[in-house]
């Protein structure tokens, strides 16, 4: 039972971390109406701009979270101006390809500046643990936890009890009309375009402790997006806190209980995919 409690409670710790990962994700494709394969690399670039500033000058990476989230917004930003953008109106194939080329692109780049070696960031805290009842858990993951649910909570806020927020929700719901209302689009496309790059930064500047920083770190990432994304529903930022949950506990249970449960755990989301597809399909039947 204690094996059952901690395997759960490792699980829940993690799903903060894959919630932020997928909302940035679910923001693209509910409100810009794009699915960005390269949303993991925008993760990436998160994790070694934590890296850079760990290892050049000494700032913890709570300090980079607020640094990270604005160089990747920017980011973001210049990458819908330049690339996004002009592809709005092209097929959905286009716009796929542009993306998983844009992520290509990001990765070499990054494989040609750092090389292939994975780099950690260690601050003094980052082996802390806590016990309760028996059980026992990291201070990081549970650190990242907490920040995750906070800034989703105020990402919540933002486009629930704010006029931007409701103009993002407005467009997410109807292309057409909000712009009859003098809703400035692409605007709004930039901002969502640019939060969405920046909450998977914050992401990364947490994998970058709990994990590691390297150049293919945002790929894992972007496949366990999608799986959450579809279990929830294309753009259902409400419904990715629970989907992202039900991974990360399918996630533990397999690694703990299934023998060479390691080697499967990364397979984990593809059955998510399928069931999530399957259970849809009889229920339209």
């Amino acid at each position: 039972m204690e094996l059952l409690l901690q395997t759960l409670l490792n699980g829940m710790l993690s799903a903060g971390v894959y919630a932020l990962v997928a909302s940035g994700l679910a923001l693209a494709v509910g409100v810009v109406g794009i699915v960005n394969f390269a949303h993991g690399e925008f993760l990436m670039i998160g994790a070694f701009i934590s890296y850079l500033l760990f290892a050049s000058r000494g700032i913890d990476p709570l300090v980079s979270l607020g640094v990270a989230a604005v160089a990747v917004f920017l980011i973001g930003a210049i990458t819908y101006y330049g690339l996004i953008r002009p592809v709005l109106s092209a097929p959905e194939l286009n716009q796929m390809l542009l993306t998983f080329g844009l992520s290509v692109l990001l990765q070499n780049l990054a494989l040609l500046l750092f090389g292939a070696d994975t780099r950690v960031v260690s601050p003094p805290y980052q082996g802390s643990t806590l016990s309760l009842g028996g059980l026992s858990f990291g201070g990081v993951p549970l650190a990242a936890f907490v920040l995750s649910v906070l800034i989703l909570l105020g990402l919540y806020w933002f486009l629930g009890r704010t006029r931007l927020g409701l103009a993002v929700r407005a467009v997410a719901q109807n292309r057409l009309a909000p712009g009859l209302l003098g809703i400035e689009t692409q605007r709004v496309y930039l901002l969502a375009f640019g939060l969405s790059a920046a909450l998977a930064g914050v992401a990364g500047v947490m994998l970058s402790v709990m994990l590691y920083a390297s150049p293919t770190v945002g790929f894992a990432f972007t496949l366990k997006a999608f799986a959450i994304v579809v279990m929830a529903g294309l753009g259902n930022l409400r419904g990715v806190l629970w989907a992202a949950l039900i991974l990360a506990l399918a996630e533990a249970l397999v690694s703990t209980y299934v023998p060479g449960g390691g080697g499967w755990v990364e397979a984990v989301f593809f059955l998510v995919i399928f069931g999530t597809l399957t259970w849809r399909s009889w229920r339209r039947a």
